[in-house]
């Protein structure tokens, strides 16, 4: 199910207060504004469910968004994106007191407390504040409304743990900066779901293990089983030595690809080394970069780990020079893949090409040999790149051996594919490691993207 979808918020009346304190600049507001939306984009929001408020405050208190406001998911993000820092002082007591006056008052739409029913407060806040929160925030507690306080930077803890509810672990939240505040997105997202563990309420159809995440699950195996492709089932691993590999990249480095695309494809590379287990019993990696010429920056087997791979991709130097596919497929079936080069026999050998245009010669002969030597060809192609001469270099079945992507911000979403790709042929045992890997992925091609 997709995360979500049985995330039924508690009837919730819900309102944030924002510190726009002139500490706080206008780029760091804009993160706490992404923060509301994807907490709000995770609610229940209607008439009868959770309705939400939003109160800025400096010196002085603005309500930006009432609880009676038309309360469409929409309409609500568009009232939060409209909203402007006030760049005064920091009064955070008042802001609290506006909260239990106005801001959850029948006038203002607050609905009176039904059993079944919760009033929420979230505040925050980078700054110590102006005037005093501790009896105001008892106050507001007593008036049954749940307090969570959020600190960012050189906030002062104690006022935070006046403000906040009981239990303090799980209403005092403190981020080093506003740009890492979007950690707290899940925990928020989770914290109004009525049914957020579905392992625990038995509605799941997993073989082995399941793993809870708000609203939706995933199954999982215990060690020694894989997961089968169903997502549901599992398998018995047989031994072995693990996934032998040995893995080559051949990495055009002409001119038409930009300086800045060229550290996305060393991100590119460190993403799929990332899924690897590396070491001379399982894979091995090695990186040939082409553009007139062809270099050898480093054979397979050169490094034993994935810290010493991922820092000599990050040093590869960029050779802004012409496209000659061919003749560096040729060198990666003659050199990189002979033992003198640290190949070892009856190891699977794996080359993924990456290329972003077409070759100024002629790759037939080469791309053919390197299929009929029994390596399995992988073509990334980016921008320029001709979709027949990927084809060519493709091992079969083709049309799951080539990619193509338009634009070079999108290859993490390809180098994940190819994590599953290269992993699929080995024993899927081995394959452990690119699950745990899938979710650094997302966050790195959310990172990529920004």
């Amino acid at each position: 199910p997709s995360p979500g979808t049985l995330c039924r918020t508690k009837p919730t009346d819900l309102v944030f207060i924002i510190d726009s304190s002139r500490s706080v600049r206008p780029h760091e507001f804009e993160k706490i504004k992404v923060f509301v939306s994807r907490v709000i984009e995770a609610l229940d929001v209607g008439p009868n469910a959770t309705r939400v408020g939003l109160i800025n405050y400096a010196s002085a208190v603005r309500s930006e968004l009432g609880l009676q406001s038309p309360q469409s998911k929409a309409a609500l993000l568009q009232a939060v994106r409209r909203i402007q820092p006030l760049s005064t002082g920091t009064m955070t007591g008042l802001a609290i007191q506006f909260a239990i006056s106005r801001a959850f008052s029948a006038a203002e739409g607050g609905r009176a407390g039904a059993p079944n029913f919760r009033k929420v407060a979230i505040v925050v806040t980078d700054g110590r504040p102006q005037d005093g929160v501790q009896d105001v925030s008892a106050r507001a507690r007593a008036a049954g409304i749940e307090i969570f306080a959020i600190g960012v930077g050189r906030v002062d803890m104690g006022t935070l743990r006046q403000m906040a509810s009981e239990p303090l672990d799980e209403h005092v939240d403190y981020v080093e900066s506003y740009s890492a505040i979007e950690k707290l997105t899940h925990k928020f997202q989770e914290a109004f779901c009525v049914v957020s563990d579905l392992c625990a309420t038995g509605d799941h159809d997993c073989e082995q293990l399941c793993v809870s995440t708000p609203g939706a699950y995933r199954c999982a195996c215990r060690d020694g089983f894989s997961l089968n492709s169903d997502g549901k089932t599992c398998t018995a691993c047989n031994g072995g030595l693990g996934s032998a590999l040995d893995l080559v990249f051949l990495i055009d480095g002409s001119k038409s690809v930009r300086p800045e695309n060229f550290e996305l494809v060393k991100k590119f590379i460190n993403q799929i080394v990332d899924s690897l287990e590396v070491s001379d019993k399982q894979a091995q990696v090695g990186l040939v970069q082409y553009s007139s010429s062809v270099r050898q920056e480093f054979p397979l087997g050169q490094f034993k780990n994935k810290k010493d791979i991922k820092a000599a991709v990050k040093k590869m130097s960029y050779m802004e020079k012409g496209t000659m596919t061919g003749q560096a497929l040729k060198y990666l079936v003659d050199s990189s893949f002979s033992a003198i080069n640290g190949a070892r026999p009856g190891v699977p050998k794996v080359g993924i090409v990456f290329t972003d245009g077409r070759s100024q010669d002629y790759i037939s002969d080469a791309a053919k040999k390197a299929k009929d030597s029994g390596f399995r060809m992988f073509a990334v192609g980016v921008g320029n790149a001709v979709e027949d001469e990927l084809r060519e270099i493709a091992s079969e079945p083709v049309a799951e051996h080539y990619f193509y992507t338009a634009d070079f911000r999108t290859i993490s979403k390809i180098g994940k594919k190819l994590q599953i790709k290269i992993c699929a042929e080995e024993d899927p045992c081995e394959c452990k490691s690119i699950m745990k890997f899938q979710t650094k992925v997302e966050d790195l091609i959310n990172s990529l993207q920004q």
